[in-house]
């Protein structure tokens, strides 16, 4: 029988998973999106625990691991967060943590830009990495930039910049 049929005496069920990638690019949170990486990093953590002397089945292990592999990315993120002081943003330009309010043929939207696992496009939250934030950084009330889609490029004006504590965006287009 081949070898790779064989599971080794020493190979525990609950193997460590391989780890979640992290991204590339510069880890941006505003306070609320720190905030909530600590929370989740919480969760995590009291989710495992809770689990660890009670993984008795495969299930659990499998759980188990996951939650493993969960913590150390959490712990990677909260420890690579670099939090951005909203209140020092350029008032007359779009930067990172603007609430931004666009209009384009497809009518008004408004969108926060916000650091990438934050991000819900569902809830107007964008990456500061995705095209949107890309085609609006930089931008003042008044310009017009394109904001390319896979399904076409979209000319959108920027109608209102704000740099808000905690409010959600709400979409409309």
């Amino acid at each position: 029988m081949s070898r790779s049929f064989v599971k080794d005496a020493d190979e525990s069920v609950g193997e460590r998973l391989p780890d979640i990638p992290l991204s590339e690019h510069p880890n941006y949170v505003t306070p609320r999106g720190l905030a909530q990486l600590r929370a989740r990093l919480i969760e995590a953590r009291e989710r495992r625990d809770a689990l660890r002397g009670a993984a008795d089945t495969l299930p659990q292990q499998s759980e188990l691991a996951s939650l493993e592999r969960d913590v150390r990315w959490l712990n990677a993120r909260v420890s690579s967060a670099i939090e951005v002081d909203l209140s020092q943003q350029p008032l007359n330009r779009v930067a990172f943590g603007a609430l931004v309010t666009v209009d384009s043929d497809e009518g008004q939207a408004r969108y926060r830009i916000v650091g990438e696992d934050e991000a819900d496009v569902e809830h107007g939250l964008v990456s500061y990495v995705s095209p949107l934030a890309e085609a609006l950084l930089g931008a003042r009330v008044g310009d017009e930039v394109v904001w390319q889609r896979p399904a076409g490029d979209l000319a959108v004006e920027v109608i209102a910049i704000d740099y808000p504590a905690d409010e959600q965006p709400s979409l409309t287009l």
